[in-house]
C-alpha cells in the first residue's frame, strides 16, 4: 500500500490544495494530509486552530468529491531542523512519497532519503493572498470551497 504525505499549514486550506490531494491520491493508496504549525492560531500568520482546518479540510474534500483516503493530522512545530523529519515520521509513520512546494520541506526529506514531489500550481491561490483579502474585506469567491468560505466568514 503506497502512502503520501503532504504537509502545510493550510491557513486556509483552498482549492490549489485541493487538487494536491486529489493528484497524490492518483499515485497513492492513501494521503496522510499533515497540518503543520498545529499548535498555533489567532495570529494574522496562523488565524485558525488545527480542529478549524481539519474540519475545512475534510468539508472542501468532501464538497470536491475527493475520495476519503486520508487522513488529517496534526503537526505542532518543534523549531529543529535536525530533528523534523524524524518527529513528523513520529506522527506519520513512514510514508512512500512527500508532496510539497516548500523548499525548505523539500531540502529536509530529501536529505533523509525520501521521495519527493514537488507540486506544481495549478492554480494560481496563495493562503497567504486569501488571508490579505480577508483582511481587505476583499472576495475570495472561487478560492476556497463553499464550506471553508462559509466557516471563514462566519469566524471572522
Amino acid at each position: 500500500m503506497k502512502t503520501g504525505l503532504f504537509i502545510g499549514r493550510f491557513q486556509p486550506f483552498h482549492k490549489g490544495h485541493a487538487g494536491v490531494v486529489r493528484m497524490a491520491l492518483e499515485e497513492c493508496d492513501k494521503v496522510i494530509i499533515g497540518v503543520g504549525s498545529s499548535q498555533y492560531k489567532g495570529t494574522s500568520k496562523n488565524p485558525y486552530s488545527f480542529e478549524e482546518r481539519k474540519h475545512i479540510i475534510e468539508k472542501t474534500l468532501q464538497e470536491e468529491s475527493i475520495p476519503n483516503r486520508y487522513q488529517v493530522v496534526a503537526i505542532p512545530d518543534i523549531n529543529n531542523d535536525a530533528l523534523w523529519v524524524s518527529h513528523v515520521e513520529k506522527i506519520c509513520g513512514k510514508t512512500d512519497t512527500v508532496y510539497s512546494g516548500n523548499p525548505r520541506t523539500i531540502g529536509l526529506f530529501k536529505a533523509k532519503g525520501y521521495v519527493v514531489s514537488k507540486i506544481k500550481r495549478e492554480l494560481k491561490i496563495s493562503a497567504t493572498d486569501i488571508r490579505s483579502r480577508l483582511k481587505g474585506n476583499t472576495s475570495i469567491d472561487g478560492l476556497v470551497s463553499k464550506a471553508a468560505e462559509q466557516h471563514i466568514k462566519k469566524h471572522l
